[in-house]
């Protein structure tokens, strides 16, 4: 059983072996699920600490239950695990991390255990960390030549320029935790994070 002060997990997944499968590697949290975008947003309150997110759901699209919660109050991350291939629609969408199908175990913790600790940065490291995801899924789909011609993909560049400033001064005033530091900088020069692994243990799951 988990303890009751574990973090809390939302899986919002319409495939029962899939989110099964989610449940069993995250037996440390507190994981509850749901299988439709309406059931995640009646289960959203100040308990969930993070989301794992399908695009493809009955009904209300994942994308439209992310664009519900960054609206709403409820102050959680959000990691996108999905089939869908990521494209230039999800440089305007607030996920915090965008993993595709099939993770496998280690990931998937990997994933959660950097959502929690980012969860205690400042908005400010939160939105960059956000916008450096965005990126990194669309480098890791696109050549260079197809995102320097993109427009969308050099206003998403110029806006993790903008935020650099202000994420090295407060990096600075952190300077005294080199762990902490160490991690923004990985994420921060990292753009080829979001592929799943070899997927050996999840290879059917894919939808």
């Amino acid at each position: 059983m988990n303890d009751s002060d574990a973090p809390v997990v939302l899986i919002v997944e319409d495939e029962p072996d899939v989110a099964e499968t989610y449940e069993r590697w995250l037996q440390d949290y507190d994981v509850r699920r749901v299988e439709t975008g309406d059931s995640a947003l009646a289960q959203l309150d100040e308990t969930i600490d993070v989301v794992l997110l399908d695009r493809m759901l009955p009904g209300m699209s994942g994308a439209d239950v992310l664009a519900e919660i960054r609206s709403g109050a409820i102050d959680c991350r959000v990691a996108m695990v999905t089939a869908v291939d990521p494209s230039f629609d999800i440089i305007e969408m607030g996920f915090d991390e965008y993993v595709t199908k099939p993770p496998d175990r280690e990931q998937l913790r990997e994933t959660v255990e950097r959502l929690l600790h980012r969860a205690t940065l400042n908005g400010e490291l939160q939105e960059y960390y956000s916008l450096v995801a965005r990126r990194a899924a669309l480098e890791s789909e696109f050549t260079e030549d197809r995102l320097e011609s993109n427009d969308e993909y050099a206003q998403l560049v110029e806006r993790i320029e903008s935020h650099q400033a202000d994420v090295d001064e407060t990096m600075g005033d952190m300077a005294s935790d080199s762990e902490f530091v160490g991690a923004v900088r990985e994420i921060m020069d990292d753009s080829s994070g979001t592929d799943a692994s070899d997927g050996d243990e999840f290879t059917d799951l894919t939808e």
